[in-house]
């Protein structure tokens, strides 16, 4: 991923239609972009039905600030800051903030994302080693679970969803430095608690 995406050409257009009202313009962005916060929603807060419920909210957030939106980052970044802010706020007072496993991808083929991929080991297909590599992808899971709201929200921005430091600066607005940091302290608390799980 780039470091700071430029708007996409046809989101511009979209975007300068929408802030004239164009409905129409809206649906293709929503349609767009609906599935793919709805998964990054779900993995934080890893219940189906308030996903949804928040992937709606967020769009109705968008739709009431369209009108705002001048292009400082791209659109993705924008409507991705709304949603995961809506999803940490009704998790944190719901007490919910999970993550979906990590088994599957939004398309429910096996996923391939960097901690999926790093527990994959190719060179011994055989059934024990794809059982061993099954139970730690479950052991990683458990261990994001168990971080506090902030670090395993950055965790899953960064190592699932592939976010650049910039990109995940933009979304939860901080610091550069601040997201290095934070990542740091995330993967080492990761790490930590993988450990005692495994002992």
């Amino acid at each position: 991923m780039p470091d700071q995406a430029p708007i996409n050409i046809g989101d511009a257009a979209l975007i300068e239609q929408c802030q004239r009202g164009d409905t129409s313009a809206m649906e293709r962005l929503i349609l767009k972009y609906q599935s793919r916060l709805y998964n990054v929603i779900l993995r934080i807060c890893s219940n189906p039905d308030d996903a949804a419920e928040l992937t709606q909210e967020t769009f109705v957030k968008v739709i009431e600030n369209i009108g705002n939106f001048q292009g400082k980052s791209s659109f993705y970044t924008w409507a991705f800051r709304i949603a995961v802010n809506l999803t940490i706020n009704y998790c944190r007072r719901s007490s919910r903030l999970g993550l979906k496993s990590l088994d599957f991808d939004e398309s429910g083929d096996q996923a391939t994302g960097a901690l999926r991929e790093y527990l994959r080991n190719d060179k011994s297909p055989d059934p024990a080693s794809i059982a061993q590599n099954r139970e730690l992808c479950n052991l990683v899971v458990q261990s994001i679970a168990k971080l506090d709201d902030d670090h395993r929200t950055i965790l899953v921005l960064r190592d699932i969803e592939g976010m650049s430091y910039s990109q995940i600066a933009q979304v939860l607005e901080l610091e550069l430095g601040t997201v290095r940091s934070r990542i740091s302290r995330a993967r080492s608390k990761f790490k930590d608690i993988l450990e005692t799980i495994i002992e």
